[in-house]
This record gives structure tokens, sequence and C-alpha cells, in this order.
């Protein structure tokens, strides 16, 4: 596993040797995109392959899948249809093993893609925070200093959660840790935000509050996310994708 690290200046969750694969922040080129708190848009995995990624115009979706089956030893998902357009908020909804995890992780580069395509608006900018991250603990930052990693507002960071800016990640429980890597997904200047099961271990007034966040998240930016909480997601007016077990 790699480390926290890389500087703001270029995007500081951004794929490189100093970052840990499930915690960073979109800085693409042309040819490379790269991915917050999730794996690399557009970039080959560390097994061989390469995803089937396809550019498209600046008046295209940010992202379309047309008929995408993806895994990893072998596809678990699939074919998978459906387009995600600037300001919109996109839920996956299906039963577990399903593979609507799997088919974000082909989005982010982490899964193989058997058949079909992902297209991608060219220098689409992708943050994903992962059902499983890596475990901060260990690591030495404050709240404060993880949400400058990702260049993320935390002046704007809601009164209720200020007093965790100043605290260790590892002081935090896993509810409190779970919404700073939200809203780091949130914030960050991207184009895309990718959440899975983002109400993991969040209790009742963090819902409420993510509710609020993500709405506001949509304004000129597309959200994708999976969750088991219908009624989380259709608290946001998201638009439903099926996805059903192959």
């Amino acid at each position: 596993r790699r480390v926290l690290g890389g500087p703001c200046g270029r995007c500081p969750f951004a794929e490189d040797e100093t970052t840990p694969p499930r915690l960073r922040v979109a800085a693409p080129s042309p040819s490379r995109g790269r991915s917050v708190l999730g794996g690399a848009v557009g970039a080959a995995p560390s097994l061989g392959y390469r995803p089937a990624l396809t550019e498209m115009t600046l008046s295209s979706p940010c992202i379309e899948l047309d008929h995408l089956e993806a895994g990893y030893d072998r596809a678990v998902v699939g074919p998978l249809s459906f387009a995600l357009d600037a300001g919109e908020i996109v839920a996956l909804w299906g039963p577990n093993g399903s593979g609507k995890t799997t088919a974000m992780n082909a989005i982010g580069g982490g899964a193989r893609v058997f058949a079909g395509e992902v297209r991608k608006r060219p220098g689409l900018r992708v943050s994903h925070q992962h059902q499983n991250p890596l475990s901060l603990r260990d690591i030495p930052l404050s709240g404060r200093e993880l949400l400058a990693l990702t260049s993320s507002d935390a002046a704007a960071l809601p009164a209720s959660l200020q007093p965790l800016l100043a605290r260790r990640l590892s002081e935090l429980s896993g509810g409190q840790l779970q919404l700073l890597q939200v809203w780091a997904c949130l914030t960050a200047p991207v184009d895309v935000v990718m959440l899975d099961e983002p109400t993991n271990n969040v209790d009742a007034a963090g819902v409420a509050l993510l509710q609020q966040v993500i709405a506001q998240a949509r304004d000129g930016r597309g959200v994708l996310l999976v969750s088991h909480d219908r009624r989380f997601v259709e608290a946001l007016g998201a638009r439903i994708v099926e996805v059903e077990r192959r």
C-alpha cells in the first residue's frame, strides 16, 4: 500500500507513488484521468490490461456506459447502459452481489472491462469515495489537513463538523471519518462525484446532512452513488438505474 501525500497544487489526491489507491482526487490529462478517494479514471490498472474508455465531446454526458460488462477475473456485472449528465444524481440500485460497486470501479479503472465500453468527457475530473476505503487511522493528519489535500472547502464545512478539523483522524469515530471523507469528495474541484454507500456508519443527523450536501453538490457536476437506503436515494431525487444480478 502507498501512503497519503502529494502537493495540493497538482490535485492532492491524484494518483502517484505517494497516494493510497483508494484516496485520490482527479487531475486528468487528455490521455489519463485520475480520481479522488478511489481508483484512477482512464488509468491502466495493475493487472496488465487497459479498460475500454473512450473520450467524448464537451457536449456529451459526463460519463456513458454502453452495454458494459465488467469484473475482475470474470465479468460480474452487465450488460449495463446508462449516462450521467452534469447537474444530475444517478443511483445504482440492485441486490447485494449485483455488481454496483464493480460498475463504479470500472469507471474508475479499478475493474476490468470485458465487453462494451465506458465513454467519458475529455479532461473529466472524478472523485471516488470507496465503500471500504483504506484506513487513515495510522496517518498523522488532522481533519483540516485531510481536506487541504483534496483542495476541499474547509471553511464551508457545516458547524456541527467544524470541531473535527482540529482533531487527528485517529481520534475520530467511523461515522465522523466517513463524513469528512465524503465531504472531501463532494467539495473537491471535480466534474463527477462517485459515492459508494456514503451513509455507512453515519447516524440519522449525519444522513440528513449528507442529503443536503449532496443535493448542493449536483450543481454543475454529476453525482453517481450506490446506497442500500432507498429513502435516502429518493430524498435526493436521484434517477435510479436498476442493476440486475448476472
